[in-house]
């Protein structure tokens, strides 16, 4: 004989005070986990929105990032004029030829100096990049001392709103525009003229390149023929997948970072589990022994207890990933570890992150009430039957 799954639903709702506590520690944990898995992603799926899967990046051989690449003026003219770089409506090659630096600014709420990307772009730049949106003013004019800063950097940035000026590069540069890249790195960055900016910070060459390729699927053979020349010292890769190696150590850190807090975390919500299930057993001795009495089965217990420690883990879980969900509101800014400048961005939470919350949160409920379960099915009928 096999016991009702209600008999289980019936025993968590008349127990609900132990029931609500219980969950809401699992709850907690789920939480926890689920937010710093959200965080992680979130700053992957930042930088990898960044890059386009039609551009190429070109920067210098054993360079980590833009910031530590150049290419010489040289080298930049023999990248231009290969066959596969694409060319705009105007005729001429969707080509940039850009300047990455960073540079100290005082956010406006602690006033604490944090590391900001300085890009010197190309006319092109914005064909290259169409998720780049000016929401204010103007972009900058070529030859001149203007810039434009992204959303992110003139909400948290003295001096950084349109009409603002700052000083850097020994030079005065006026704030023309305000752009949105929505959901990428490309909103915690200043623009400007790179023709001005190189010399500003005695920079001779450029940091990177970017070009649209004319065939994707020619990518290999572009790689290979600009990795090979002689005359060059640049490494080529598709902009997606330079963003992503850009994630990957950030993303990697804040996961171990959460798991190994979770792990803690959860040993006490099994814990709680447990004692919640070792109680409920000892209530309920008399009624295991009349079941027993009537002809259920060990295995029929012993699932019984199982099916409500699972619920109570995915009790736990369903809650803990409804206020999860509530940090997708939420924008945090962090230091990214491969540029050592700030980034912005926000949770994300996914398809796959939700399945490992509710598989994780019933682990939790399974390990807290398989002793009890066991113990439950092999009372002895006779002992549980004279308890009262």
């Amino acid at each position: 004989m096999r016991i009702p799954f209600s008999y289980s639903l019936r025993n968590l709702w008349t127990r609900r005070l132990t029931t609500i506590l219980t969950a809401s520690g699992m709850a907690l944990v789920v939480f926890v986990f689920t937010t710093i898995l959200m965080l992680a992603q979130g700053l992957q799926q930042t930088l990898v929105e960044t890059g386009s899967y039609d551009n190429v990046i070109v920067i210098r051989k054993g360079s980590g990032s833009e910031v530590q690449s150049w290419i010489d003026r040289a080298q930049s003219s023999i990248v231009e004029t290969d066959p596969l770089v694409a060319t705009g409506t105007d005729g001429k090659p969707l080509v940039s030829k850009e300047l990455i630096v960073l540079i100290g600014l005082p956010k406006k709420d602690t006033d604490r100096i944090s590391n900001v990307t300085i890009r010197g772009i190309k006319e092109s730049s914005l064909s290259l990049r169409p998720q780049v949106k000016l929401i204010r003013g103007r972009m900058p004019r070529m030859g001149s001392t203007e810039i434009a800063v992204g959303t992110s950097i003139a909400k948290r940035f003295k001096g950084a709103d349109l009409g603002g000026e700052l000083r850097f590069g020994m030079r005065l540069w006026r704030i023309v525009g305000i752009f949105d890249a929505g959901n990428t790195g490309f909103s915690s960055e200043i623009w400007g003229d790179v023709e001005q900016l190189m010399p500003a910070f005695r920079r001779p060459v450029f940091s990177s390149m970017i070009f649209r390729i004319s065939d994707p699927s020619q990518f290999d053979a572009l790689k290979k023929r600009i990795e090979t020349d002689p005359r060059l010292t640049q490494e080529v890769k598709r902009e997606t997948r330079y963003y992503l190696e850009q994630s990957e150590m950030m993303a990697k850190f804040l996961r171990i970072l959460g798991i190994s807090l979770t792990l803690i975390f959860s040993m006490g919500a099994i814990i709680g589990a447990m004692i919640t299930m070792y109680a409920a057993v000892a209530n309920r001795t008399s009624e295991i022994g009349t079941l027993r009495a009537l002809g259920f089965e060990r295995k029929s217990i012993l699932v019984s207890f199982l099916i409500e420690a699972l619920l109570l883990g995915l009790c736990g879980g369903v809650t803990g990933l409804f206020f999860a969900s509530f940090m997708q509101l939420v924008t945090v800014s962090t230091v990214n570890f491969q540029t050592f400048s700030e980034l912005a961005f926000r949770f994300s939470l996914t398809p796959d992150i939700t399945v490992k919350a509710l598989f994780f949160a019933i682990v939790m409920g399974f390990v807290g009430g398989v002793l009890p379960a066991i113990r439950a099915a092999h009372m002895n009928i006779v002992e549980a039957l004279r308890t009262k």
